[in-house]
């Protein structure tokens, strides 16, 4: 009784931003907004693309508008409050919209990294089983795999809120980052959280060596059909055709896992820089994966340039 009298369970969260760095926020603040500006417009201009390109609606394009959507969720979920921080001082978060945020942020990321493997799965078909790709991915089963990767991530990431639910949070209600966390948000609690390090660890593991061996899988198959050509130009442009794919799991995963290890490991790594390198994770790969895709693949970058520019695609037919 003299516990509860004495300790009252805190409601709101006060997020930092950046450590270090919070005279430069509202410099910070201009490259967040440019990010996010350009996540919205060049995923957009993906997904019209594709929507009104009749030779675009194939399995690889409809997964790439799944990827388009996901992209600007997942930036939508984050750079808004960033800015906030940055722009209005608007540091204070309410308990249940932080965990909201949260487990929207991690659960993008997880349905991210899932449409990365139906796509290394939709390019080990088209390479490797070209005869059957038709019969094989089907709209009915690219329905089936987007569904399975956002059910995936509901399912995974839901512990993680609810278990914090449980938690109490009496004074410290600092969160050192520019947005809600998990492992930020769990280590404010007053209170043992062996469960929630080890269940935000297990589901983050599981989903890097899963998801990464699946992908690594596929294109150890794709270049041994690959180097089974005859001909140079076919290797040439088999190999082409994963060259967006390529580039989008690199910029996907490199600061993720940077991220992760050094959120872990990584003891004298200063907190400004981790910051930057998560929100960077967050922010960085749906800027890129459409002028990645836009750039590398020639029926998007034709038809794009074709609604832009219709007299120049005029001229040259």
């Amino acid at each position: 009784m003299a516990e509860n009298s004495t300790h009252h369970y805190i409601s709101t969260f006060f997020l930092v931003g950046i450590p270090g760095l919070q005279n430069f926020h509202c410099w910070i603040g201009l490259p967040v907004c440019l990010l996010f500006a350009l996540t919205l417009l060049g995923n957009s201009v993906i997904i019209i693309t594709i929507k009104l390109e009749p030779s675009l609606h194939q399995p690889m394009y409809f997964f790439l508008c799944m990827l388009a959507m996901n992209d600007m969720a997942l930036a939508s979920s984050t750079a808004p409050k960033m800015l906030g921080i940055f722009w209005l001082d608007a540091h204070r978060f309410d308990f249940n919209i932080c965990l909201a945020q949260m487990y929207f942020i991690h659960t993008f990321c997880i349905i991210e990294s899932a449409l990365l493997v139906a796509m290394a799965f939709d390019r080990y078909v088209a390479i490797c089983i070209p005869l059957r790709y038709t019969t094989v991915l089907t709209t009915t089963m690219v329905i089936k795999m987007g569904l399975a990767g956002v059910i995936r991530a509901i399912l995974m990431v839901l512990p993680c809120p609810l278990l914090i639910k449980r938690l109490p949070y009496y004074t410290k209600h600092v969160i050192n980052h520019a947005y809600c966390e998990h492992m930020a948000v769990v280590k404010l609690a007053s209170a043992n959280t062996l469960i929630n390090r080890a269940y935000g660890i297990s589901v983050a593991l599981s989903v890097m060596v899963l998801d990464l061996g699946l992908i690594a899988t596929s294109y150890i198959k794709i270049l041994q059909a690959v180097f089974r050509l005859s001909s140079q130009n076919a290797r040439s442009k088999a190999l082409s055709t994963c060259a967006a794919h390529v580039c989008t799991i690199l910029v996907s995963y490199t600061p993720a896992l940077f991220s992760f290890l050094t959120h872990r490991i990584g003891k004298k790594v200063p907190p400004s820089i981790h910051i930057i390198f998560a929100s960077l994770y967050l922010l960085v790969p749906p800027t890129v994966n459409p002028l990645v895709y836009g750039v590398k693949t020639k029926q998007i970058r034709d038809r794009v340039v074709g609604l832009f520019f219709p007299n120049k695609e005029i001229s040259e037919n």
